[in-house]
């Protein structure tokens, strides 16, 4: 029989999977584009949007893909 534990962490991994966030800290977005963090910086300052509000960064999934779809050939 499972226990309560294991109830909940199955149903965060699967909120997680069914409903991934939009907006993503700087360290979530360099892990979805499947780049370290420093190379996720570099693309900042190669014209990726970061929103930036109080100090908090997030980055939306749309703009990473918009990014490299724009860097594509």
């Amino acid at each position: 029989m499972k226990s309560k534990e294991t109830d909940e962490l199955l149903n965060k991994i699967k909120e997680l999977i069914m409903s991934p966030k939009e907006w993503l800290s700087l360290k979530e977005a360099a892990t979805y584009a499947g780049v370290s963090y420093n190379t996720f910086i570099k693309f900042r300052e190669m014209g990726l949007r970061v929103a930036e509000i109080e100090g908090i960064k997030r980055v939306s999934r749309k703009e990473i893909d918009t990014f490299f779809e724009n860097h594509s050939y």
